[in-house]
């Protein structure tokens, strides 16, 4: 069996196992990049009540967040952990997107694919998988999300080397799948509950659905 036929079998295994993970949860594009910024190291159940305080307060909006001041938006994030730290990031990608767009996420996702990813990783705190999730997830652009469990359920099984960079493994799903928006969405998704499930520090490998890859 081939590499490409591979990687989707392995997607198909986890499908089958685990169900559609409808990923991202956002009501709108907005809520879902704001998600992606707050929910660095964190869990999600944190960053749910932090855009809960959000939208509470009525400041779930470029306009919104642009006129808070910093420490108002810590105190609306701080469910999020690193709050000031991520008031911070949230702000300055609000300050960009103002600069650069007017505010507009609908101008900013019609900039070329290639020209926004780099634009988004030259906003400070914004890093390869948040721009990514932002492009994938909010601007329903085809590009893979790598993270954390994506390394260590790929290289446990042999496909990548351990020491592989974001990039590489990010290019290893990309020149192997078909280029397939739902595909990628899905895929990350189900790589982030196997990740949670099974694929642990401390592996669960006999009740994994990819035991049979090892």
């Amino acid at each position: 069996m081939n590499k490409a036929s591979t990687i989707l079998k392995i997607y198909q295994k986890m499908f089958d196992a685990l169900g559609p993970q409808q990923w991202w949860p956002g009501e709108t594009p907005f809520e879902v990049v704001i998600g992606a910024i707050l929910t660095q190291n964190t869990n999600w159940s944190n960053v749910e009540k932090a855009i809960k305080n959000l939208k509470t307060a009525g400041m779930l909006s470029p306009g919104g967040i642009q006129g808070l001041g910093l420490a108002e938006l810590a105190q609306l994030i701080r469910p999020s952990g690193f709050f000031n730290v991520k008031a911070r990031r949230v702000k300055t990608f609000i300050n960009w997107l103002f600069s650069r767009y007017e505010g507009s996420l609908s101008s900013m996702f019609a900039q070329d694919f290639q020209t926004l990813r780099d634009e988004l990783l030259s906003v400070k705190g914004i890093g390869p998988e948040t721009a990514d999730s932002i492009l994938l997830y909010a601007g329903n652009l085809p590009t893979f999300v790598v993270d954390a469990y994506t390394h260590r359920i790929f290289s446990r099984h042999g496909f990548i080397p351990e020491e592989s960079s974001y990039d590489e493994i990010k290019s290893f799903f990309e020149e192997n799948l078909p280029k397939d928006i739902t595909l990628f969405n899905e895929y990350h998704a189900l790589l982030v509950n196997i990740g949670k499930m099974f694929c642990k520090p401390k592996k669960v490998c006999d009740q994994c659905p990819l035991r049979e890859f090892l």
